[in-house]
């Protein structure tokens, strides 16, 4: 293995001894004469010494001041003693009991594994046949070297620890109230694939101890070879092979002096120096590396300055298991649970964990099919991004953010953004049913309106004139100038705050009356957190994709949060539920809830200047929001334009992804019903201000309320005559069966009333049709012949 010692150790070596011996006679000469002043029989005294001879004294003699400060010195010697006597006590105890481990025990990453919601599936992991264990006897002199100076200036010196670092560390610690590290390579070694790592006093001590235990059996080449090998270095490499490869696409033997520089420089932070990431830092780290290594004296000034061109690195290519939809899933997940600050990325590369996901295998392969099925005709440019999620919980069940992770790592569903235009007025009509505004309030919704605030008129899709509308019909056919009135008595300061409330993240503005009709660029996911919570009847949850970590041994180390927090009233939920059925019923996405045979909440949206179009559904178990744009080659937006007889409305495309993903994927899922929403608000809202307010809106009202009560007043009247009519044929039926049953020739309608045959006048019989002396005397008595006959 090829040695990283200095150029010019030898020769330094010799400058400190000759320095030493030409210090050590002056230091003797010092010495012989702070002697003979010790001894000398003459003592300088000043005019003033016999004033000092009057100072208070105690009972000894001696002044109180001096004893006071005696007594305060032996007290804090006292505590120092036994503070370094503690010291020493703890570091012979770690000496005797921390033992050394084989290097070939020496624990290497495990690779962490993430599933599908079954918790069976794989979807992918991370760090997974990464790590590259290399002969460092190949590697050129510079790389070892440039790594000592970034990290460990007196690697080649000290014994494993660096006691000027720890007590650099300390005084920091104390002064700053924080824990920072003295580490040297030999430490940050131990540290990392032996103890784990730890900021702790106890646990800093116990490394310093197997710090020096190492260094006692290995040599520093070999020490350093072993860092080297097994140091993470960012882009998901372990070891400079692995970073070497990730970073400039070839062999740790093949490095350059300035590539080694900037590998070295970026250790403390890879992920976030990472070139890509941090051209900036990452530039100041490399210049500081090669200026420590000329100072040093492990290259020359001509060699830092051949090298000093900050080196090019490659693209961040990820593993073909990033391939498809996999790489985003990923990706998203690792973003999840880093900026929920429960795990680092170098937590999730070498913990060996099991990552459980929210998403259902069966609803993201159909979302990806939706999502990838183009028209042939479709432009290339417009991008689709689409999220579905379970409303109750916040889980996420499928995304659909892009084609290939690997020819596109920007993110359609979480990252990347687009106006949502008309699928921001459901916060201003939950705005509205705060305010207690009635939803059968008249509303002027025709085109060529002015609004306070702007100078532009408004005017409604296709310059449409609606008249005067109620909230839900403006709802259902998304009508602007509603809204805009809407927003104006709102106001949009409000309406950005109930979207916040809902969860959306992205920026609103406060001041444009315009915010109302989706103007500011946000995320699908963004959007699908505000509608959750509308959806869940004003229960927020945060988003999730992460259900559970665990660790190798089954613990758990995370779990999906839980929040179910109450943000908005649940009827005036259900309100704005109630009005979104009307467009997938008869507005802009009409037949979408007979298509999928229940009830469905819709609303459409398209952005200004028309460069995106968005829909988002549900049903009470599940959510689905889709959105197309169509950004220039330097990501601006433009005109997404007509194909396969789609235009820009969104009661085009975005609908008919929704209407294609949500009839497979509700299959088997139970048909739920939305809750019931009671409208009690007042028209024209509780200052009868709002729309046409008490006047015309009121007369039509109460127009309708008549009828309905004339109506009502018909159908109980209508009621009560059957009622009577039932009632009297009963009492006349009653009647004629207590007639009957006295005289069964009282009618007709007897069921006992004689026949001809039975008539009690005499006759002979001829007209009977009964043989001669069949009835035996029946002629004398009408009762004989009526029982002759049976009683039918």
């Amino acid at each position: 293995m090829a040695s990283y010692t200095r150029r010019a150790r030898n020769t330094a070596g010799a400058a400190e001894s000759s320095a030493a011996s030409t210090r050590g006679p002056r230091r003797s000469t010092r010495t012989a004469t702070s002697h003979r002043r010790n001894n000398g029989s003459v003592k300088k005294t000043g005019a003033s010494g016999s004033h000092k001879s009057k100072k208070k004294n105690g009972k000894n003699g001696k002044p109180v001041k001096h004893r006071v400060l005696k007594w305060t010195l032996g007290i804090i010697g006292g505590l120092i003693g036994a503070a370094l006597l503690a010291g020493i006590g703890l570091f012979v105890y770690l000496y005797a009991t921390t033992e050394i481990p084989q290097p070939e025990k020496f624990a290497l990453a495990e690779k962490t594994t993430v599933y599908y919601a079954d918790g069976t599936t794989e979807i992918g992991s991370y760090a997974e046949q990464n790590r590259d264990i290399i002969s460092c006897e190949s590697l050129p002199d510079y790389v070892g070297q440039a790594i000592v100076a970034s990290e460990d200036r007196t690697f080649y010196s000290n014994s494993g620890i660096d006691l000027k670092g720890i007590a650099r560390a300390f005084i920091t610690n104390v002064t700053t109230g924080t824990r920072q590290g003295g580490s040297t390579i030999t430490q940050q070694y131990a540290e990392r694939y032996y103890m784990g790592e730890t900021t702790s006093y106890i646990g800093k001590a116990r490394e310093a101890v197997l710090a020096i235990k190492i260094a006692q059996t290995e040599s520093k080449d070999e020490v350093l070879c072993n860092y080297m090998n097994t140091i993470y270095l960012g882009r998901n490499s372990y070891g400079i092979q692995a970073a070497a490869q990730a970073y400039f696409d070839k062999d740790a033997n093949d490095l350059t002096l300035s590539e080694a520089a900037m590998l070295a420089g970026i250790i403390p932070a890879p992920s976030t120096w990472d070139p890509a990431v941090n051209e900036e830092m990452a530039q100041q780290r490399f210049e500081r590396v090669l200026s420590i290594m000329q100072e040093d004296g492990y290259i020359t000034s001509t060699e830092a300055s051949e090298a000093s061109t900050f080196p090019t690195v490659v693209d961040n290519t990820q593993q073909n298991i990033y391939q498809g939809s996999n790489g985003y899933l990923l990706t998203m997940v690792q973003r999840e649970l880093i900026n929920a600050e429960a795990f680092t990325q170098e937590d999730l590369d070498t913990g060996g964990y099991k990552i459980v996901t929210t998403i259902d295998k069966t609803k993201q392969d159909i979302m990806q099919t939706v999502g990838d099925t183009r028209p042939e005709d479709m432009p290339e440019s417009i991008q689709v991004g689409g999220i579905a999620v379970d409303p109750d919980t916040g889980a996420v069940v499928s995304v659909y953010a892009g084609s290939d992770y690997l020819t596109q790592q920007l993110n359609n569903c979480d990252q990347a953004v687009f106006e949502p235009g008309s699928t921001m007025k459901p916060f201003a009509l939950l705005g509205a049913a705060q305010e207690g505004v009635n939803f059968s309030t008249l509303f002027n919704g025709n085109s060529h309106q002015h609004f306070s605030g702007i100078t532009d008129e408004v005017n409604n899709a296709l310059e449409n004139d609606w008249g005067n509308i109620d909230l839900y019909q403006a709802t259902a056919n998304s009508v602007n100038t509603v809204f805009m009135a809407i927003n104006e008595k709102l106001t949009p300061q409000r309406t950005a705050e109930i979207a916040h409330e809902a969860g959306i993240t992205g920026e609103i503005d406060e001041d444009s009356p315009y915010n109302v009709l989706g103007i500011n660029a946000i995320t699908v996911w963004d959007l699908a957190q505000g509608h959750t919570t509308i959806a869940n009847d004003g229960v927020k949850n945060t988003l999730h994709m992460v259900a559970s970590v665990q660790d190798s041994d089954g613990n758990d180390l995370y779990n999906a949060p839980a929040e179910n927090e109450q943000v908005f009233d649940s009827n005036d939920c259900a309100l704005v539920q109630k009005a979104m059925q009307g467009t997938t019923s008869y507005g802009t996405a009409a037949g979408v809830s007979t298509l999928l045979g229940r009830p469905v909440a819709g609303k459409s949206g398209t952005a200004n200047d028309e460069n995106a179009a968005s829909f988002v559904g549900y049903t009470p178990n599940l959510l689905n929001v889709w959105a197309i744009w169509n950004p220039d080659e330097n990501g601006n937006p433009q005109v997404v334009p007509e194909f396969a007889g789609y235009g820009v409305s969104s009661t085009g495309y975005p609908s008919h992804l929704f209407s294609e993903y949500m009839s497979q994927a509700l299959e088997g899922m139970e048909v739920e019903q939305f809750t019931t929403a009671t409208d009690d608000g007042k028209i024209g809202g509780s200052d009868g201000t709002w729309g046409l307010g008490t006047s015309v809106a009121q007369q039509q009202q109460q127009a309708q309320e008549q009828q309905e009560a004339q109506e009502e007043a018909q159908r109980q009247a209508e009621e009560e005559a059957q009622r009577q009519a039932e009632e009297e044929a009963q009492r006349q039926a009653a009647e004629l069966a207590a007639q009957c049953a006295a005289n069964p020739s009282y009618s007709t309608e007897c069921p006992n009333y004689p026949t001809s045959g039975d008539g009690g006048d005499g006759g002979d019989g001829e007209d009977s049709n009964t043989t001669p002396g069949e009835n035996n005397g029946g002629s004398s008595s009408g009762t004989g012949g009526s029982s002759s006959s049976g009683g039918n």
